[in-house]
């Protein structure tokens, strides 16, 4: 079932890819791209409860593709946003259709490289050969620079562009720190062919050279934190996001960023066995306060909308990094919870971006005004969005930054929860500003009260409610399953803490206050 999750989205790309353009309506491959995104999302619930409930770990092809706790965060992610979004773009490319911003071979090159996309972060998910990792993270960028492109204006291929040169010449270091992993394993190992597979480094990692695991760990660090938009490697994301299609920009910042950061996490495992965690935390609570503090500013200061989302990943993913920093239980724990919170508030949000330029046709925020009166339902989930990009309660992005803020009490790093502190505290006026002004401000004249298809706004709808649903009561599944993937990461025995019961304690001070 595990090759059937990985082989669905690649046999859509196929199909569509030998359909003529010309002859063949739109209606076509909007059929194939739905029927793949539901068979996905159906075949990756099935395997993630099936891991959940046995506690066995899922393999497939030997020991080539794996399904534990950890991996299954992830892929359940993909999965739910994948759909999600896949709905969304139905309504949003016939809009485009309609308005002659996109011609037949255009439709057809998006639904494709849009089920390419969803099977390249798949595999990345699934890998357990560290080089399959990073051959399957440079795939993810040849499958979206066409979709960062898709619109051909000059704007969009030089993003498309400059991602694709930026991403390269970074990853290129994940792949110099990957094979000098390699090459270590092989040399310490009596079987070197296992050297390239990460559970047969794990158990040996500590015999590993610890200078080779220093140098790797940065060059990994460096090579992936550029496609997870890390300061000062994030120089694509803000290009890549704006002038992407809309539910290509949800995919992007909802859930490649974090395939990117769970690459990090697998080596970060090796290089805390190997080398301890001083110069790994080191590293992680450096590049993570820098990249929150710099992009809270840039958050402030932009006027389009998607390029504020943009730098509204860059934070969210240094959040993630610092919390990786901070370490222990719960701030592993808490990591995990913000990939998950930020990939749904992310994706509701940028799929509402969709809806604004299907309304005013323009992402400046200067124009976008009074969204709640010529579009309710779309203004309400832009006010939701955002006020849960802020981390207010009851939203679930809250729960995971008082979370992140109590791992860094308990890692004792006092001068990084000030400054994390204070560069939250600009994003919140930030996004109270994008409410104030663009939601509740003045409405436009002339311009007709009607919202949005049906269908676009169903997923952002339901996006919006996972998002408050997690906030005010965290389901138990979800804890014990955060609980697993921390006790792999740990590489301890669950038994040896209980995050679930931590991070319920958590949701209960929150709920009580």
């Amino acid at each position: 079932m595990l090759v059937a999750l990985l082989a669905l989205p690649l046999a859509a790309t196929l199909l569509m890819a030998v359909l003529p353009a010309r002859s063949v309506s739109h209606t076509a491959y909007e059929l194939i791209h739905t029927l793949s995104i539901v068979g996905v999302l159906i075949l990756s619930m099935i395997l993630v409860v099936s891991e959940f409930t046995s506690g066995e770990t899922i393999t497939a092809l030997g020991m080539w593709f794996r399904l534990d706790s950890l991996s299954s965060v992830f892929v359940t992610l993909i999965g739910v946003i994948g759909v999600l979004v896949g709905v969304f773009s139905v309504p949003y490319i016939q809009h485009d259709i309609e308005a002659g911003n996109m011609q037949p071979q255009q439709v057809k090159n998006y639904y494709a490289f849009f089920s390419l996309f969803v099977f390249t972060m798949l595999l990345a998910a699934t890998s357990n050969n560290i080089i399959m990792m990073w051959i399957c993270i440079e795939a993810t960028t040849l499958a979206t620079v066409f979709l960062v492109g898709c619109y051909e204006t000059k704007l969009a291929l030089e993003a498309a562009w400059k991602y694709v040169i930026v991403c390269t010449a970074g990853v290129a270091f994940g792949l110099y720190g990957t094979l000098l992993i390699y090459a270590n394993a092989a040399a310490v190992m009596s079987d070197n062919t296992q050297a390239a597979f990460w559970t047969s480094i794990v158990p040996i990692a500590s015999q590993l050279d610890p200078v080779v695991v220093t140098i790797a760990f940065t060059f990994i660090v460096v090579g992936f934190g550029t496609k997870a938009g890390l300061f000062p490697m994030h120089t694509w994301l803000p290009d890549a996001h704006s002038e992407a299609p809309s539910p290509v920009s949800a995919l992007l910042s909802g859930v490649l960023l974090k395939c990117a950061v769970l690459v990090i996490i697998r080596f970060y495992v090796l290089a805390v066995a190997s080398i301890g965690t001083t110069y790994p935390r080191t590293i992680l609570l450096t590049l993570g306060i820098l990249s929150i503090c710099v992009a809270a500013f840039a958050v402030y200061t932009q006027d389009d909308l998607k390029r504020k989302l943009a730098y509204h990943s860059c934070e969210n993913i240094g959040i993630v990094v610092l919390c990786l920093g901070f370490g222990g239980p719960l701030g592993i724990a808490a990591a995990l919870l913000h990939s998950i919170f930020h990939g749904l508030t992310k994706a509701l949000l940028f799929c509402v971006s969709g809806n604004i330029l299907m309304k005013y046709g323009t992402r400046d925020l200067r124009k976008v005004t009074g969204v709640i009166k010529v579009a309710p339902i779309t203004g309400t989930l832009m006010a939701v969005g955002f006020f849960a990009l802020a981390g207010f309660p009851p939203f679930a992005m809250f729960t995971s930054e008082i979370t992140a803020f109590l791992a860094g009490i308990q890692a004792d790093c006092l001068a990084i929860i000030i400054a994390l502190a204070i560069a939250l505290t600009i994003v919140v006026c930030a996004c109270a500003h994008v409410v104030g002004c663009s939601v509740l401000g003045k409405t436009p004249e002339g311009m007709e009260k009607k919202d949005m298809p049906f269908m676009a706004l169903v997923p952002e709808v339901i996006l919006a409610a996972c998002i408050l649903w997690f906030g005010v009561a965290m389901p138990q599944p979800l804890m014990t399953g955060i609980n697993n993937a921390t006790g792999i990461v740990m590489q301890e025995d669950v038994d040896a803490f209980d995050t679930g019961s931590l991070l319920s304690g958590v949701s209960d001070l929150i709920q009580a206050n």
